[in-house]
């Protein structure tokens, strides 16, 4: 009686979860994306392809369809457990990753052009960030086929292939736009109305192999090398049911002769990454496409004929290694070895012998009885070291031949094995009287007498506006052969002296300036990387200061009691980037996990210098423009002598960079940001206290490098003879004086000396709001024929008042302009907007800069 009043109830909970079940299917599904048509016509509007659907398609000779690329065009591809599909899926952040999937994608459609016509199968390239991974992996249409009936196996179809090339971000995960790769996959493993192991099949022809090769950089943290590659493949193949793709043998004849693995990690840091790719590319081919009698198993059918190891001898570790591999193996804790969830040496259970028949050798060493083939928690033992560089403990040079070659390119002039030097364009415009840089108009230094230089081409930092593009090593501490400072200075003089012994013959040369050249009076230690890093900085600046040359030192604020350490320059510089921790972590992208201690340790450091200290602060719109609370907060820190805005260079696109041209201030635009700048200075002024901050004003700017400078009254000002109520500004230096005064230290360190004490006046036009707006009046300004502005006068709504000529436009003219920019507010909004892309990139849209930037021919 009993089971017969429980029917209905066991009959509606099995209703109930069906359609729990059913739900679930749709709401992972997602929604389809638009029409192929739709796509071409958003990209015949300018959009980006990166926010479009970006899949390429190979299909295998014998098949009907035809090879076809469409990359930036909307389809949906093959379904991943789609038998004969092979998916190369990855995400970047520099590049670098994307350049590896795209070759292993190169070489396996080259290697399926040259199989057999009976091997049909498909090649895709895919971006992480743009799969629905639920529905990819848990909704399989295949099982629909025959009317639901499963279809018969078959030993000669070719398996689902799923290959990832992941790179490692901030902590050891993956870039935002890329995460819900991991959250899915963790969200399937768990969730209780997903069968255990939903990937594993007993027909061969449907059982997913997976294969992922992770890079990383252990300048960051060694511990999280790789980590997102690692539990990809962890959870795929330890919990969803995937096997492993690489044999036991394939690969074993790539290069260095040791054998490939389903995972394996490169390190940038170690600088291995091209070699184990290679290794890890060269096993997944031979696992897809083995050569006819290598005695490797077969994933391609029909290829190859692969030996059964006996399944009671086996033993297994899930990242692709035997157990003599295994680094779990390696500790000396036997029991925590044991317990790790890494290695299982138990026998495959006899009953599973028909399931077991249908499978490679290699897929016999991953079918463990146990449920935790890999304890995620413990990944940290998956993969030996790959390079015996990375143990050696003796110094190695700095810069690899890789990273010298690109440096060379880019025009760097490398000094030993860790300084460089390169001719700043501003030396080349003033030496044909065209203008110096912001240094000249700020501080007075002659720009054409200015060397630019670096003892350490290492940065704690990849900053994405970074002007290098990140060809220059990344560190967090000196571990690199160390220069002798005397030997860098002598060379970098003499290396820059040869330079501009090179640009005589430049047309518009002046001889004066030129002769006049050959003596280096400043060094600018901000050419790339993190100077202060070089353990013998004093010594080199000491070095610099014997040649009567001044010093302007710039730093990224990591390094805090180097700062602390160093001796009296002409100028010390600490950037300040960000305002918050996170936008900290996202603009800098530092290898210090403690970045953001670190640079408000720096800042006050500063305070207790008696020389002149600088805030940088470097402009990024959509990016660091906003919280500017936050900088005046972080510059109170340090009491700063001047305070340096300036508006981002955009140097081009780059793979390590996700700036486009939109995220460069105007020089308007930084001088509102320096307004209220100002105004929040002021304002944590006037709240006082035991520590005061001291009053800052607006002193100079230079509009060709959208920079303006606040300074100290006190420091820098005094009532202007002519009009006592009015100030007068000192911000140049008096270099001679600074001399005499770094020597006498230098002799006697108990002597002491300040920013008042060698400060000079600042010339009328190098003063914020001068009509020069910081151009040397000395100098022409040099446009090219075609480079005119259009218009030269904006009202504070943007629109042209005056044209190229600098003259007044007519009221007609002026009410017609306005017109279309009401027009244009009201299509597209009145305010600034945003729009980040997949990427990470950030387009920034303002109609009331409509008219700035056009330019005319004259």
């Amino acid at each position: 009686m009993a089971p017969r009043n429980l029917a209905p109830i066991a009959a509606s909970a099995a209703a109930v979860l069906a359609t729990a079940w059913v739900y679930h299917r749709r709401i992972h599904r997602g929604s389809k994306p638009p029409s192929a048509s739709a796509d071409c016509n958003d990209a015949e509007d300018g959009a980006s392809s990166d926010a479009l659907i970006h899949r390429e398609i190979a299909i295998a000779p014998g098949s009907n369809a035809v090879e076809q690329s469409t990359a930036g065009l909307e389809r949906e591809g093959e379904r991943i457990l789609h038998r004969g599909t092979i998916t190369v899926a990855y995400c970047s952040t520099t590049g670098t990753c994307k350049g590896f999937a795209t070759r292993l994608h190169r070489e396996l459609l080259d290697r399926l052009t040259n199989a057999s016509a009976s091997a049909s199968c498909k090649v895709q390239l895919v971006e992480v960030s743009e799969m629905d991974w639920w529905d990819e992996l848990i909704n399989n249409e295949d099982e629909d086929e025959a009317d639901g009936a499963p279809a018969p196996i078959s030993s000669k179809a070719t398996p689902p292939v799923l290959l990832f090339v992941l790179p490692t971000w901030t902590n050891g995960t993956l870039p935002p736009d890329s995460q819900t790769l991991l959250d899915s996959l963790k969200e399937i493993s768990t969730d209780w109305r997903v069968a255990p192991e939903p990937l594993r099949s007993s027909d061969p022809a449907r059982q997913l192999k997976v294969g992922a090769f992770g890079m990383g950089s252990s300048a960051y943290d060694a511990s999280t090398v790789g980590r997102p590659a690692k539990e990809v493949f962890a959870t795929l193949v330890g919990k969803l049911g995937a096997r492993p793709l690489v044999s036991k043998n394939a690969g074993s004849g790539g290069k260095g002769g040791t054998k490939s693995k389903s995972l394996m990690v490169g390190d940038a840091e170690v600088g291995d990454a091209e070699v184990v790719f290679e290794k890890w590319m060269h096993g997944v081919v031979a696992s897809v496409f083995p050569a006819e009698g290598d005695g490797s198993s077969s994933t391609v059918a029909g290829k190859g004929k692969g030996k059964k190891a006996k399944a009671s001898e086996q033993k297994q570790c899930a990242d692709g290694k035997d157990e003599s591999d295994c680094a779990c193996k390696s500790s000396d804790d036997a029991a925590n070895a044991n317990n790790a969830g890494c290695c299982s040496n138990k026998p495959q259970d006899e009953g599973n012998s028909s399931m077991t028949d249908s499978l490679s050798d290699d897929d016999d060493e991953y079918d463990s009885e146990g449920e935790d083939i890999l304890d995620l928690e413990d990944l940290g033992g998956v993969i030996k070291q790959q390079s015996s560089s990375a143990k050696s403990k003796k110094p190695v040079e700095m810069v690899t031949p890789r990273q010298a070659k690109a440096l060379k390119k880019e025009g760097y002039k490398l000094i030993g094995t860790h300084s460089a030097v390169k001719l700043c364009r501003w030396t080349k415009h003033q030496l044909r009287g065209r203008g110096g840089c912001y240094k000249h108009t700020h501080y007075g230094i002659t720009s054409y007498q200015c060397m630019e230089a670096t003892p350490s081409l290492a940065c704690a930092n990849k900053c994405v506006f970074c002007w290098r593009h990140h060809k220059n090593p990344v560190g967090r501490e000196w571990r690199w052969k160390t220069d002798d400072p005397k030997m860098i200075v002598e060379e970098a003089v003499k290396t820059h002296v040869d330079m501009i012994k090179e640009t005589r013959g430049i047309p518009g040369i002046q001889m004066d300036r030129w002769t006049e050249a050959h003596t280096v009076r400043h060094c600018a230690l901000s050419l790339v990387g993190e100077p202060i890093m070089y353990p013998q900085i004093n010594e080199l600046l000491g070095e610099l200061h014997e040649r009567k040359i001044s010093t302007f030192l710039v730093t990224n604020g990591q390094h805090p009691q180097a700062i602390e350490d160093l001796i009296p320059i002409t100028q010390l510089y600490v950037s300040v980037d960000a305002s918050t921790p996170e936008s900290l972590e996202a603009i800098d992208r530092p290898l210090f996990r403690d970045a953001w201690e670190r640079l408000r340790s720096s800042l006050a450091c500063l305070k207790r210098k008696g020389q002149r200290t600088v805030a940088r602060l470097t402009v990024v719109k959509g990016w660091n423009s906003d919280e500017i609370g936050g900088y005046a907060r972080l510059i109170g820190l340090g009491h700063c002598s001047l305070v340096e805005v300036k508006g981002v260079t955009f140097c081009g696109k780059s793979d390590a960079s996700n700036l486009n041209m939109t995220n460069t201030p105007w020089h308007h635009e930084v001088v509102e940001f320096t307004k209220l700048l100002l105004e929040e200075l002021n304002a944590i002024r006037a709240e006082g206290g035991d520590d005061p901050l001291p009053e800052y004003g607006l002193a100079c700017e230079h509009k060709h490098s959208c920079s303006v400078l606040l300074a100290r009254v006190d420091q820098f000002a005094v009532p202007d003879p002519e009009d006592p109520k009015k100030r007068k500004w000192k911000t140049w230096i008096d270099y001679d004086k600074f001399q005499v005064l770094a020597a006498r230290h230098a002799a006697d360190p108990t002597f002491k000396f300040g920013v008042e004490d060698y400060i000079a006046d600042t010339p009328s036009w190098a003063l914020f709001g001068a009509d020069e707006e910081g151009f040397d009046p000395t100098d022409n300004r040099h446009r090219k024929k075609k480079k005119h502005p259009k218009y030269t006068q904006f009202d504070a709504g943007g629109v042209p008042t005056h044209d190229t000529f600098d003259e007044p436009l007519p009221v007609e003219e002026v009410s017609k302009l306005r017109g279309q920019m009401q027009e244009k507010k009201r299509i597209e909004g009145d305010a600034t907007t945003v729009t980040e892309l997949r990427g990470g990139e950030k387009i920034i849209a303002d109609p009331s800069l409509m008219f700035r930037g056009l330019v005319v021919s004259r």
